[in-house]
């Protein structure tokens, strides 16, 4: 399978932090990729070089063999990059609707064909019955949900979920893993964020592991999680055996 995201020799500074050291990995078209790693790992910050929030002060990043760092946020949304985020950014005053068409018009200045998008990507993410509710009303899980519909409608090829499943409970986690399961289902390719690692290693492809922001191992997570360094820098004793 093709690469559709390529993170070559990534480094970021800021002030006396190296966030991300010489980092290289590919994403594959269709894949569901986890980044893993401890509080302080560097995933953040990488998540921000990818989306175009950041400039990496080294290395290069390519989607579709295409240079996008450095080219900012917008570029990479018109490229076919969107993200959530850990701490949830919604437009608190406006509607499910209101917010998800913000998305939508970063394709088109219609007003129709916007609302049209939102509304199918509202169904898609299973809000229909909050579609006119303000974002503010919302539960922390249907959150989660409306940042997913709103990337989704900027019509992305590529999301970048940060800690999407933090903080639910079990039977909310289940939820969220089938909405991503149901987006890559749709042909979107997917990397994520997450520390419930229970939830996350049944679901992805592939993990890359950071510490200290550098990458530690990458692999299928059933051999990432028996590697003796990523046990001893995040998962703990109880992976040992496993």
């Amino acid at each position: 399978m093709a690469a559709l995201l390529e993170v070559r020799n990534v480094s970021k500074r800021f002030g006396g932090v190296q966030a991300n050291s010489d980092i290289s990995f590919d994403v594959i078209q269709g894949e569901i990729l986890g980044l893993i790693g401890p509080n302080g790992a560097g995933k953040t910050s990488l998540f921000n070089s990818i989306s175009g929030e950041v400039t990496p002060d080294s290395g290069e990043i390519r989607l579709d063999g295409q240079r996008i760092s450095g080219l900012g946020p917008v570029e990479a949304t018109k490229r076919g990059i969107a993200r959530t985020f850990q701490v949830v950014r919604s437009f608190d005053s406006m509607t499910v609707l209101e917010n998800v068409m913000v998305g939508a018009f970063t394709r088109t200045r219609r007003a129709a064909a916007a609302m049209a998008e939102a509304e199918k990507v509202i169904d898609f993410a299973g809000l229909t019955g909050r579609i006119d509710t303000p974002a503010i009303s919302l539960t922390p899980p249907e959150k989660r949900k409306l940042e997913v519909a709103r990337a989704l409608a900027t019509k992305s090829r590529l999301l970048l979920l940060d800690e999407m499943l933090t903080g639910l409970t079990p039977a909310e986690a289940q939820s969220g893993v089938q909405l991503i399961r149901d987006v890559r289902d749709q042909g979107v390719t997917i990397i994520m964020v997450e520390h419930v690692m229970e939830v996350l290693l049944p679901l992805i492809d592939r993990a890359v592991v950071l510490n200290l922001g550098k990458v530690l191992t990458t692999g299928a997570p059933q051999e990432v999680v028996k590697n003796p360094e990523m046990i001893r820098a995040y998962l703990g004793d109880r992976y040992a055996a496993a």
